[in-house]
């Protein structure tokens, strides 16, 4: 924000300064921009080594919340969001310090395909995301979006598949990243929870991982990373791409060492990480995330717990602080339920659950 001085000659003389400050700075703090008739933009991100930095190469810590519904809702025709998508329901994320939004997308949506209503898929849809990513820059928030169901061929994408398919992702994501190319506050996470070879963390599951074809416990021909890659690349886009591991992207054991050819070298490895994976205590943080981190950004897209485990939560989420990498809960929706259901709100002006108090209470103490 700049503030100029002014001087008023024969009256009163009136200086007003104010210190610059950023939006990335803001987000490393959690705090939240004073409101003004013309903000700064929002700058962009790019991976360097091993973290998230903004494009004048400061470092930038996301702390963010998922922002389930625009998964389901579309192809279940009733809707694009599941409850409020407006500044209101934005500034009660900021309010709990939250700078990074993740939204899950459906592919039959997106592409307007196999059956999705029209009412609320294609042209539609895309203008909804491209309006919501819109309003979350306006308020200082980066915006992840992720392949969260999709499905081959006729079928309907009603739910999260093993991997990308050959005969639709890749024209998701060249739609996509043609739409928010320029805009590098956009993280394209290519695909939710990949768990091809029946979710092991096995030798044939990342080579499916990374070469696609025909793969063990996959029905359907996939789109390796590789091919995504290189599809969201095509089209120009510069934005970070990230890529989730096997067994619903709890395992990065072998991520580097499969690691897809970028040529912007502007990749990050997404981690989910909730209290019932197989990778879920410190020492498994310590001998296999790590190793990961030590080299790229480790970007926990996902983080949970199904029985408000406060211990937990905050020990997974201290281990990321300590090695300065971001994270976002699942998830900000008031659809009820006890701590299975994973919800952080009891409402869309922010108050808090019992799981959400633990979240809110983390980001507080860091602010």
């Amino acid at each position: 924000m700049r503030v100029w001085a002014a001087l008023a000659s024969l009256v009163v003389t009136i200086l007003l300064s104010v210190t610059a400050t950023s939006p990335s700075s803001l987000a490393l703090a959690g705090g939240t921009p004073a409101a003004s008739a013309d903000p700064l933009p929002l700058p962009g991100l790019r991976a360097q080594a091993n973290r998230l930095t903004d494009m004048m190469g400061q470092p930038v810590q996301l702390h963010g919340v998922n922002r389930s519904g625009t998964e389901y809702a579309c192809i279940q025709g009733w809707g694009i969001f599941s409850g409020p998508n407006d500044a209101a329901s934005l500034q009660a994320m900021k309010l709990w310090g939250v700078n990074a939004v993740r939204v899950p997308l459906n592919e039959d949506c997106w592409l307007g395909i196999n059956g999705a209503p029209a009412a609320y898929s294609g042209a539609i849809y895309q203008q909804a995301i491209r309006d919501y990513v819109a309003l979350l820059n306006q308020n200082s928030m980066y915006a992840i979006l992720d392949l969260h169901w999709s499905a081959p061929g006729t079928a309907p994408a009603t739910w999260m598949a093993a991997m990308p398919d050959i005969d639709h992702s890749l024209d998701f994501w060249s739609s996509v990243a043609g739409t928010f190319k320029g805009n590098d506050t956009v993280v394209f996470e290519v695909f939710n929870e990949p768990y091809p070879d029946s979710g092991q963390d096995s030798a044939a599951g990342w080579v499916c991982w990374r070469d696609g074809g025909t793969c063990p416990g996959v029905s359907f021909q996939v789109a390796g990373m590789q091919a995504l890659v290189n599809a969201i690349r095509a089209t120009g886009a510069t934005n970070i791409i990230g890529l989730g591991g096997l067994a619903w992207s709890n395992a990065l054991t072998q991520w580097i060492a499969y690691k897809p050819t970028d040529p912007l070298n502007n990749l990050v490895a997404a981690w989910h990480v909730y209290n019932f994976n197989a990778c879920s205590n410190v020492t498994c943080y310590d001998t296999y995330i790590g190793p990961a981190a030590a080299q790229v950004p480790v970007l926990a897209t996902e983080v949970g717990a199904n029985n408000c485990d406060q211990a937990y939560l905050n020990t997974v989420m201290s281990w990321l602080d300590a090695r300065q990498q971001g994270y976002l809960a699942w998830t900000w929706t008031a659809w009820g339920g006890d701590c299975s259901g994973m919800a952080l709100i009891s409402d869309y002006s922010g108050t808090p659950t019992a799981y959400g108090q633990i979240y809110q209470t983390h980001l507080a103490a860091l602010r």
